[in-house]
């Protein structure tokens, strides 16, 4: 690993070779963990590239010249005229480096060096993958080394000499706003919580209603994690007894306060793999009472969900398959698993109602053992079309909206009375 000062770096990212339209594909660290130093020198040095990133941020260099290429679009990509979306379940991703989209350069954000190593952190995910096709390649690792990224273990620990070009940098990672939960994400939270037996095995997505769900478990006792991502909430867990004392915390990520940050830094129960360990179904189904709490858009009248794409705009992205599609399979294979969607009966800025006579947009997922609303619990596996369907009108929708819903069901061949 060289160490180059600011200048020197642009240096080296100016000689990068044009490897053709688009210029070259650079993957970049996302979610709460983008280098944004490195990143800006690059944009202000080469002028067209290739970014691949998960879940962008705002603030990531958006202007003629730069094509995004994500799985899952965050707010940074979300709408841009300039977004490929590459639909891939998050298991699969490493593939496309492989394959379809090959990077030139990969920027990682790495910890100060321990022994030798450093750690990607608190954003492992697809990045080993992206390494190792990178190096294959003969193309470029760049680091962010900064010492107050934790230093996690897993998949993200890295040899000095596996980093070609560094840069110290010394700034406190982002952490999300937090909001407390809502009085719907708290009763949805309340319901789903019943669902979670002890010794069961978690994965929560992003958002106030498993934030909300996570508060409500904290009398549970011998819980185990084996997730995408973990939050705060999974802190309070710990603190509160509610994890089983010897089992190893499994996610490819994580985000939260400067707490999470701090409880993880050299934290050898808590291991962050990459995202091909974390979302294999096969891996996820032997999990002990693998319990998938998710959320959707909408959900329809066959109990199939929405996850990723606009209901005001159907075809558009909104996010992605993210680990949803991964994590449902897996949990429904699993022995006394569980794949819960939870979601409000009303969207709270359209203010139109989550539950739909059938989707227009793709759908995400399917076959779920329950879906959850404020208004009640669906409990949908193993019922006939019919009765998924009654359970999904008079449970989880919205009492404004029953009768038209019930109306839908008879046109589309699903009696409801």
């Amino acid at each position: 690993m060289r160490t180059l000062t600011s200048s020197a770096l642009s240096t080296a990212l100016a000689a990068l070779p044009d490897v053709g339209p688009g210029g070259p594909r650079v993957v970049v660290a996302g979610n709460h963990a983008v280098p944004w130093e490195v990143l800006r020198l690059l944009d202000t040095t080469v002028p067209a590239y290739r970014i691949f990133m998960i879940n962008a941020p705002r603030g990531v260099p958006d202007r003629e010249g730069v094509v995004f290429e994500t799985p899952f679009v965050g707010a940074g990509m979300r709408d841009s005229p300039r977004l490929e979306y590459v639909p891939a379940r998050l298991s699969l991703v490493p593939t496309l480096f492989s394959t379809t989209r090959v990077p030139d350069v990969v920027v990682l954000h790495v910890s100060a060096p321990r022994d030798g190593t450093v750690s990607m952190g608190v954003e492992v995910n697809m990045l080993p993958a992206a390494v190792e096709a990178v190096r294959q390649r003969g193309g470029l690792v760049v680091a962010q080394v900064n010492r107050q990224m934790p230093y996690t273990y897993g998949d993200g620990v890295l040899a000095l000499e596996e980093v070609d070009l560094a840069l110290e940098v010394d700034v406190p990672l982002v952490s999300p706003t937090v909001r407390a939960p809502d009085d719907t994400a708290s009763a949805i939270g309340e319901r789903v919580a019943h669902l979670v037996a002890d010794g069961a095995t978690l994965q929560l997505g992003i958002g106030g209603v498993p934030d909300a769900t996570l508060s409500a478990l904290t009398g549970r006792r011998d819980l185990r994690v084996w997730t995408e991502m973990v939050s705060d909430g999974l802190l309070a867990l710990a603190r509160a007894g509610a994890l089983e004392q010897a089992a190893t915390l499994t996610t490819s990520f994580l985000f939260g306060s400067q707490d999470l940050y701090d409880w993880v830094d050299g934290n050898a129960a808590v291991r962050v793999v990459r995202t091909e360990t974390t979302n294999d179904p096969g891996l996820i189904a032997k999990q002990r009472r693998m319990t998938s709490i998710n959320t959707a858009l909408q959900v329809d009248l066959f109990a199939q969900a929405n996850a990723s794409r606009r209901p005001d705009r159907p075809g558009a992205v909104y996010s992605g398959f993210g680990g949803q599609t991964d994590f449902i399979v897996g949990a429904l294979h699993s022995v006394e698993g569980r794949a819960v969607i939870a979601l409000p009966s009303v969207h709270p800025r359209a203010q139109v109602s989550t539950v739909v006579p059938l989707l227009e947009a793709p759908a995400t997922s399917f076959q779920h053992s329950h879906i959850v609303s404020e208004q009640g619990t669906a409990r949908v596996w193993g019922c006939d079309q019919a009765a998924q369907a009654r359970q999904l009108v008079h449970e989880v929708a919205h009492p404004s909206v029953r009768d038209e819903l019930v109306e839908a069901a008879g046109r589309l061949a699903l009696p409801l009375r």
